[in-house]
């Protein structure tokens, strides 16, 4: 099962070209779900699991593995399902999210798929607030379901988005001369942590869902000026998006003629080793792990100096 990721070289390819590939796979009953595959580090059959006291009742256990201790999350469960009962017969998704590394716990594995974003959709209005998707797409006439796994993480155990005194102290203060950041991101969970992060800048933030509606929006208010460093500083954005990923709208603004001067910061989930050869590529200015509220502060801060000529 793990020669299932072996192609990853060929997978760097497909940044800036709006694609994505999604790894398959079952939890309790015949409902498709995917996980982008640049997260997933490894996938094998679940291995003796060591229960520990005091954990959460959705970590079935801990897996040692290469040398590394891993939680592993029944994901099932986590999303208000069933426990998984077959252990036996059951797979672990290794994964890497905001900077930690992490097993989830699935009925079965099915194969990796190639897509386009503009096929991925947000999830359907009448899902409500309590679901745990970001967002659907359809393959062989059946619904695929995309997983807020950032919102299941911060369920188990919550990230930290205040920013600490000691880098509060070094903020530069702008509420004399407000400035405008735009943040986009598909997971609700993740633009509060952004949102909090930097409160203590007493920022104008626009806050969209997907890149797509970043660029319409940032297209709109090109429209109406004639530079557009006098509306907006900053674009944060994540880069694993419903319709249009941060990678594609990154390079959209670069060929942009009134917003190619924009500074983007690319702040994902997405930690493995290849991003950084891909913010270049998109031409991204910064590339920033998930979740660190102080490195993100003192990042936009940074920016926002130079917008001020610091």
């Amino acid at each position: 099962m793990a020669s299932i990721l072996d192609s990853v070289n060929q997978r760097t390819q497909l940044v800036g070209q709006n694609r994505l590939e999604l790894l398959l796979f079952r939890l309790q009953g015949r409902q498709r779900y995917g996980i982008n595959v640049f997260k997933v580090r490894e996938v094998l059959q679940c291995p003796k699991l060591t229960m520990l006291p005091h954990q959460s009742g959705l970590i079935r256990g801990v897996a040692h593995i290469r040398g590394q201790t891993i939680s592993v999350i029944d994901l099932s469960a986590a999303i208000g399902g069933p426990v998984t009962q077959d252990l036996d017969t059951a797979f672990i998704i290794i994964t890497e999210y905001n900077r930690t590394v992490q097993g989830f716990l699935v009925s079965g594995v099915e194969r990796i798929v190639n897509l386009n974003w503009e096929g991925v959709l947000p999830p359907p209005k009448g899902s409500g607030k309590s679901n745990y998707l970001t967002a659907v797409t359809e393959l062989d006439k059946q619904l695929v379901e995309i997983l807020d796994v950032e919102k299941i993480l911060d369920e188990i155990a919550p990230a930290r988005t205040e920013v600490s005194e000691e880098v509060v102290a070094t903020l530069a203060p702008t509420q004399q001369n407000r400035r405008t950041v735009l943040v986009a991101d598909d997971s609700a969970v993740a633009r509060k942590q952004v949102q909090r992060a930097l409160e203590p800048m007493g920022l104008d933030l626009i806050v969209v869902k997907d890149g797509l509606e970043a660029l319409n929006t940032l297209k709109q208010m090109a429209e109406d000026c004639d530079d557009i460093a006098e509306k907006l500083t900053l674009v944060v954005s994540d880069i694993e998006m419903p319709e249009m990923d941060g990678y594609t709208l990154t390079a959209e603004l670069r060929a942009h003629p009134k917003l190619r001067s924009l500074s983007v910061i690319l702040h994902t989930s997405l930690s493995g080793v290849f991003n950084q050869a891909m913010v270049e590529k998109v031409g991204a200015d910064e590339f920033i792990a998930k979740f660190n509220p102080d490195e993100l502060a003192r990042t936009v801060n940074s920016y926002l100096a130079k917008a001020q000529g610091e």
